[in-house]
């Protein structure tokens, strides 16, 4: 029982955004698979109200033209939710800058600036060439605790991949596009868009993908009470 428990937490901790991917296609029976496991994730009296829209092929392709169409094109985001605070306390704003310098460099840019910044999320646009994306939605009267549930489900996608050897990145700034991702894949207006995935195998060639970033300390985020 322990070594189950053991391989279990393995399982949690060799999950990391992986932003380079090789030419293969995910066997959708493998999807399938993910997906009726994930759907165990808690939900208040068992509602389930998220939804996932599964894009490939040429789907994908029209998909990633016009998302970088409208990027070039100067088009600002307008996600139908927030990721964040418009503030953040300075340990958790030095670890977010930290991240975003990291992936940077490990793209090749020595000295990270606002053209490295601006491919860097153009790349995010084309779900750094994954073969597969999911965007995933919520009712539009969402409240936080909705949100919360499709995080479990997102978590449990996340690693069930992981446990079928197929990598992921989830995505917020695809969101900021929602109204191309409901053009083009038809997507109720009365659906919100909070984030979408990239899904496939990685490139492990690929120096982004051995970028991890340092995770907070315990005792940055647990607090004992005896």
């Amino acid at each position: 029982m322990t070594h189950g428990l053991r391989d279990g937490l393995s399982l949690i901790t060799s999950r990391h955004c992986k932003r380079a991917f090789v030419d293969r296609v995910v066997p959708k029976d493998d999807l399938v698979e993910v997906f009726l496991a994930a759907a165990h994730a808690p939900s208040s009296r068992n509602t389930q109200m998220w939804q996932v829209t599964v894009v490939t092929g040429g789907s994908l392709k029209a998909l990633v033209d016009a998302l970088c169409e409208a990027f070039d094109r100067g088009d600002p985001p307008r996600p139908d939710c927030t990721s964040r605070p418009a503030s953040l306390d300075e340990a958790v704003e030095r670890r977010a800058e930290q991240a975003v310098t990291g992936v940077l460099s490990a793209k090749g840019h020595t000295v990270p600036d606002r053209a490295a910044a601006r491919a860097h999320l153009r790349d995010n646009l084309r779900f750094y060439g994954a073969p597969t994306a999911l965007v995933c939605h919520l009712p539009r009267n969402a409240v936080q605790g909705t949100f919360l549930e499709l995080g479990l489900f997102l978590q449990n996608v996340m690693l069930g991949l992981v446990a079928r050897g197929i990598s992921s990145c989830p995505q917020f700034s695809v969101a900021g596009y929602g109204d191309v991702l409901r053009a083009n894949l038809g997507i109720s207006a009365d659906r919100l868009v909070v984030c979408t995935m990239a899904v496939g195998y990685a490139d492990e060639t690929a120096p982004v993908n051995r970028f991890v970033p340092r995770r907070a300390g315990l005792e940055e985020y647990v607090q004992w009470r005896e």
